[in-house]
């Protein structure tokens, strides 16, 4: 494992972040639940001396640290998401393992908060080290809407900002190793909802009817012509029907089918395209069964997007503070969404990869036997602060 010496936390700084992870791990909250988590960093962060942390989003927490250092005063966002997955923990090898049924840091939360608080720990004390400002987002509700990226970009909490960091634990990456590279990094996740109206017949007749159940088959074949003919095979879009509901009876022609179902690409620009698309799609098939189609999309997660210049100043801090063997060189996409792409859509940003896998930590994330080392955690947030006053001294 990758070991940074001179290490900028300080023991009790140290001690915080292990014990916060512990505990989070053990009362894991559900998205847009996460009072007792919030209560628990606000409290270690006043332990330390910051007492002005502000709410957002209901259970997330901001905190800034301004520098006192004279210099170009730059503003830098660092983001760890808090809350948990609805999955049973099925790991009985962890002493801090989760004590609430039913409920578990499956995707790695608990070990980015605690990195978050120990960035604003060292930040606050290292604070006549820097000049500009620090603002730390302990953010609630990644996972579920409504969303806590979302609140950041609605009620512009990165206006005024040059800057955003966000990382996520990976079991693709060996333990002890860092990645991160320029470009789109995850898709976008966007949801529709279709309903399809025909004419109710019985089924003994269905020419004086019109059959949305036929319609609604006729769309989900033709919906993924638009992903196989129309998006280029990089893109990895993805149309998918998730739910689908019609019909009271074996012996009556349905009149109305609602489908719901999910939207994702890697590309800002064709995201519009696929809402139209798949529009155009269910309202033409429609018209051809002598049906009508009423299709509404809910927005999701933005394309989370790494500026190639924050990506190449964390390859060369990552070789300055790790050695060169610790950047993880090889093609690391992520098939879902994460809400940091709504900081990506504001500033400039980078999204980096802590890597976990080691020998009893290799399951993939969102599964109950998803764990992740607490030897990772101080030397991922050392690194983070490193990187950090990097882009504050720029």
């Amino acid at each position: 494992m990758t070991k940074l010496s001179n290490g900028l936390l300080s023991d009790a700084e140290r001690d915080a972040v292990i014990e916060l992870r512990h505990a989070m791990h053990r009362e894991p909250e559900l998205s847009n639940a996460e009072w007792k988590t919030q209560e628990r960093i606000r409290g270690a962060l006043r332990q330390f001396g910051l007492t002005d942390a502000k709410t957002f989003h209901n259970t997330g927490l901001f905190i800034d640290i301004e520098g006192t250092a004279s210099g170009p005063k730059r503003s830098i966002a660092i983001r760890g998401d808090i809350d948990a997955l609805p999955i049973q923990e099925a790991r009985g090898d962890l002493p801090y393992s989760s004590q609430v049924n039913g409920v578990m840091h499956a995707c790695g939360h608990d070990v980015h908060g605690s990195i978050a608080l120990g960035t604003a720990l060292a930040f606050h004390r290292l604070r006549d080290n820097f000049a500009g400002k620090v603002r730390v987002f302990f953010q609630p509700a990644e996972e579920a809407e409504p969303l806590g990226g979302r609140t950041v970009q609605d009620e512009k909490l990165l206006d005024g900002f040059d800057k955003a960091v966000g990382f996520h634990v990976s079991p693709d990456i060996p333990a002890g190793m860092f990645g991160a590279r320029e470009g789109a990094v995850t898709k976008s996740a966007d949801q529709f909802r279709l309903t399809v109206m025909g004419k109710m017949a019985h089924g003994a007749s269905p020419h004086k009817g019109v059959d949305a159940i036929a319609i609604a088959a006729a769309f989900v074949n033709e919906v993924q012509k638009v992903v196989s003919r129309e998006m280029p095979v990089d893109d990895g879009a993805v149309v998918t029907i998730g739910t689908i509901h019609g019909g009271d009876a074996t012996n009556i022609i349905c009149p109305s089918v609602v489908m719901e179902g999910t939207i994702r690409t890697r590309s800002p620009e064709r995201r519009a395209l696929l809402f139209q698309r798949v529009r155009e799609v269910a309202e033409g098939v429609a018209t051809m069964h002598r049906g009508r189609a009423e299709c509404s999309i809910r927005t999701g997660e933005p394309v989370v997007v790494n500026d190639a210049e924050m990506v190449q100043r964390f390859r060369q801090v990552v070789h300055d503070v790790a050695g060169q063997s610790a950047f993880f060189n090889g093609r690391k996409e992520v098939a879902g969404s994460d809400d940091f792409g709504f900081y990506s859509a504001c500033v400039p940003s980078i999204y980096f990869w802590l890597g976990t896998r080691q020998p009893g930590n290799e399951s993939h994330v969102h599964t109950p036997t998803f764990g992740a080392s607490d030897e990772l955690l101080i030397p991922a947030t050392d690194l983070t602060v490193r990187y950090v006053l990097d882009l504050l001294n720029a």
